[in-house]
């Protein structure tokens, strides 16, 4: 594919880091039901690797949530397009996403769910963009720390393509105007 640009992340990595993720997530959790929150679209793959690298009793649940429209950097402005169908009251819940940008999402999302009194609520990102971030976040696990490019692979996607990809790799700036997300 010549619009897709170098490999950041490579296949095997993610995997390792998947595994090591969530025999962490076992660790912090035994004894507890946790319940996995993945966000559509993009944390599809890695909910799906990561909950069979956890070893106690979980239940997963989706929202959608959508802050970018049509374009490749955020709105700022939230939409929440599908709910939870679990009550969270009194549950211990992880969000799992598969990339933070500016953070002003996720911390929409945090803010919501901690008001519906979940037992515990923390994050788990596959990866976080620090220079782009505007809003300070609580990542209790995190994969990689990238820098400020346009990615696609591993659930990521660029106008709904390249999930596919196995790795995590750079969308040439000239599909999509230049600007990173």
């Amino acid at each position: 594919m010549p619009e897709i640009g170098p490999v950041l992340v490579p296949a095997g990595e993610i995997q390792r880091k998947v595994r090591e993720l969530g025999e962490r997530i076992t660790r912090d959790y035994a004894g507890q039901n946790l319940l996995l929150v993945g966000i559509l679209r993009g944390a599809f793959v890695v909910l799906s690797d990561l909950i069979r690298q956890i070893e106690i009793p979980c239940e997963v649940d989706f929202m959608e949530v959508s802050s970018y429209g049509a374009g490749t950097t955020s709105s700022g402005v939230v939409r929440i397009l599908k709910d939870l169908e679990e009550d969270i009251s009194g549950r211990h819940v992880l969000i799992v996403e598969d990339i933070i940008d500016t953070g002003l999402t996720l911390s929409y999302l945090r803010r919501s769910l901690l008001a519906r009194k979940p037992a515990s609520l923390e994050i788990c990102a596959l990866l976080s963009k620090p220079a782009r971030r505007r809003v300070e976040l609580d990542v209790k696990y995190l994969g990689f720390e990238i820098p400020d490019e346009f990615v696609v692979g591993y659930g990521l996607d660029y106008a709904g393509c390249y999930r596919n990809l196995p790795d995590i790799c750079i969308l040439k700036p000239e599909v999509f105007g230049g600007a990173a997300s």
